[in-house]
């Protein structure tokens, strides 16, 4: 992992040291560097998201916990990464309002994703407190 790591950082730093001498003469090339150099970068852990969602599914399917929730939670996660990578790159176009607008564009969608875990939880709270009954 300490070598995925230097070589990522290699990797950030070339471009961003390629990206700064671009800027001035060629901002076009620039950008689509920017934008190819997070996408490799992307690439590069790839195999380290596959190796934690499949040690996620298996402590999931361990502990038996519902597959609907714990897919539901990964889906928010992805979406939450998704919309930070899109928000980053409309911010390196110098897009601060585009970005923003992703931002709330993936946070509506994890809120929506997220209402059926929040009911699941509010009614198991509901349920283990006791009733008073007159």
């Amino acid at each position: 992992m300490a070598i995925e790591m230097l070589q990522i950082v290699g990797i950030g730093l070339i471009a961003t040291f390629l990206v700064v001498l671009l800027k001035e003469h060629k901002s076009s090339v620039a950008f689509l560097l920017t934008v190819f150099v997070g996408c490799i970068i992307f690439l590069f852990l790839i195999d380290q998201i596959s190796a934690i969602l499949r040690m996620l599914q298996k402590v999931a399917s361990d502990t038996n916990v519902n597959m609907v929730y714990f897919e539901t939670i990964l889906k928010i996660i992805g979406i939450a990464y998704i919309a930070e990578f899109a928000s980053q790159i409309s911010k390196d176009a110098g897009q601060g309002a585009i970005a923003s607008k992703i931002e709330l564009g993936g946070k509506i969608l994890i809120l929506a994703m997220a209402i059926p875990i929040l009911t699941a939880i509010i009614e198991t709270v509901i349920g283990l407190i006791p009733s008073s009954r007159g």
